[in-house]
């Protein structure tokens, strides 16, 4: 049976809203409450997942009200399960709510936003050691400080280093707001399911898996931090990636709450920062570089990407976006340079057409500059280490 969307809503609309919240009791939809409810399809049913919108003040004691909607939501008939986050909204001018004894008020507003309790992985890096995904041995994410410096062509190439090294490889796109590896890929299928866990979509002898898989390629994800939170959580622990050796993470371009969520849910190895070699790359660069020491990851080295341009038809080099910074950077902050990839249009061909540059020219220039960067990472990782992600920006 296929569920849609109108029947979700028409279930949620017996979701009454306790009246000692409101002083009236109208149900949630009406409220306007309720988000746009957005829905995977599986062998043994549909995913779904939305969001409910209460007052910041009472979102602790709202909690019940959140576990009553996906409870009505997981009896729909071809309903598998449901996930539903609260996001809590204040007033502008709103006054801060209280801090508990021995907690900063800050700490308090910037938690205000509160999703559904942590499973048992969450909770148990919550108290101190932080679990990995089982059957895999470590975990790259590669990040930017900032957008449109090559981010997740180089997480796809890397990958596919990786691979190269004999090591099994998959890739989670990270970015929910703009996922790209499903045209880095050439794939527009939806995985399939068995029952709670996806399978992820194999392809260049990658695991790959991404929101972008599950929605249409111009279809916006008007989401809130606590359903991104909860989508990353989903991609790391309901999908079936095991065995691998190093599961790639694409990051979001900057510093929020996909990077944070990685450092908390997952024992991160290192990050390996890629920029292009301007300054004003750098300096974005260095701020996602220093929030990752503030967490404790390692940094693995700098990648600088779009590095130097020659051009095609006369030979001559042109530094567009100048030469060396990046390696200048790496000197002075006492990380490993792993390299530099030049501006080239192969590069950015093979990866619109959904054939990456190492996957499509595995003997060729650029995907020897790929792989020699993948050899510094893998040998710094040490795969017979203990299991640890690593992080990649741009």
């Amino acid at each position: 049976m296929t569920v849609t969307k109108q029947q979700i809503m028409d279930t949620l609309a017996s979701v009454m809203m306790p009246s000692s919240a409101n002083g009236k009791s109208q149900d949630i939809v009406s409220l306007g409450m309720v988000s746009d409810p957005f829905l995977t399809a599986g062998d043994a049913g549909a995913k779904v997942m939305f969001s409910l919108t209460v007052p910041a003040d009472q979102a602790q004691a709202l909690e019940p009200l959140r576990g009553q909607a996906q409870a009505a939501v997981e009896a729909i008939d071809g309903v598998a399960s449901a996930m539903v986050a609260l996001t809590a909204e204040r007033k502008m001018g709103a006054g801060q709510p209280s801090a508990p004894p021995g907690r900063p008020a800050a700490a308090t507003a910037a938690t205000a936003a509160t999703a559904p309790p942590p499973s048992p992985p969450a909770a148990a890096a919550a108290g101190g050691e932080k679990p990995g995904v089982e059957g895999v041995k470590h975990i790259i994410a590669v990040a930017s400080g900032k957008g449109g410096v090559g981010k997740s062509t180089t997480a796809i190439n890397l990958a596919l280093g990786l691979l190269n090294q004999g090591l099994k490889v998959g890739v989670m796109d990270a970015d929910i707001y703009g996922p790209s590896l499903p045209r880095l890929v050439g794939i527009n299928g939806k995985p399939e399911a068995e029952g709670r866990t996806l399978k992820p979509i194999e392809v260049f002898g990658l695991k790959v898996m991404s929101i972008g898989f599950l929605v249409a390629e111009d279809t916006p994800m008007i989401w809130r931090g606590p359903m991104v939170i909860s989508a990353l959580t989903q991609l790391l622990r309901e999908v079936d990636w095991a065995p691998l050796d190093v599961l790639v993470v694409d990051m979001p371009p900057g510093t929020g709450d996909a990077q944070l969520t990685m450092a908390q849910q997952v024992p991160l190895a290192g990050a390996v920062i890629v920029s292009t070699p301007q300054d004003l790359s750098l300096i974005d660069a260095r701020k996602g570089l220093n929030m990752f020491k503030k967490v404790n990851v390692p940094i693995l080295g700098i990648v600088e990407n779009m590095s130097t341009f020659v051009c095609p038809k006369c030979g001559e080099r042109s530094d567009i976006f100048g030469h060396g910074g990046a390696q200048e950077e790496a000197t002075r902050l006492g990380v490993q340079f792993l390299g530099g990839v030049p501006l080239h249009m192969d590069i950015r061909a093979k990866s619109d057409a959904g054939t990456p540059v190492v996957a499509d020219s595995p003997d060729g220039p650029h995907a020897e500059i790929y792989n020699q960067i993948a050899i510094k990472i893998a040998e710094t990782l040490s795969v017979d280490q203990p299991a640890a992600p690593a992080i990649v920006f741009e």
